[in-house]
């Protein structure tokens, strides 16, 4: 399994980016994909995730009202779009895929394979 994040840079505060996850070798019917981060001296969070069978998402408090999670089934990849970003979004952003049904439970951790990460860097 591949997950290789892009998208990834300097934004001003206000502004918007959006990050890109291609996933590859996953063989499985049913399962999710999501996006983490780790801002400097911080733990890795949850941010927003999606199942690929229903689209079924689960977003964490941090990214309500700012962030989607829309996916592209004929490209294979999932982006992270993030509007309104503030100083708070500077972090590496991972790319995370795991075997379960509830996206809500790999946006909690239950990952089973993570991308290399993206550093994003809101500017104030």
């Amino acid at each position: 399994v591949q997950l290789v994040e892009s998208g990834g840079g300097l934004v001003q505060a206000g502004g918007s980016l959006r990050l890109s996850c291609a996933i590859s070798g996953f063989a499985f019917d049913d399962y999710s994909i999501g996006w983490f981060r780790q801002a400097p001296g911080k733990q890795r969070e949850g941010v927003s995730c999606i199942n690929k069978r229903d689209y079924s998402t689960h977003s964490e408090e941090p990214a309500k009202g700012r962030f989607t999670i829309p996916s592209d089934n004929a490209k294979n990849t999932v982006y992270l779009q993030m509007n309104s970003l503030k100083p708070d979004d500077t972090a590496v952003y991972y790319c995370a895929a795991g075997r379960v049904s509830y996206p809500e439970r790999l946006c909690w951790g239950l990952v089973d394979y993570w991308g290399r990460g993206t550093l994003v860097t809101v500017s104030s």
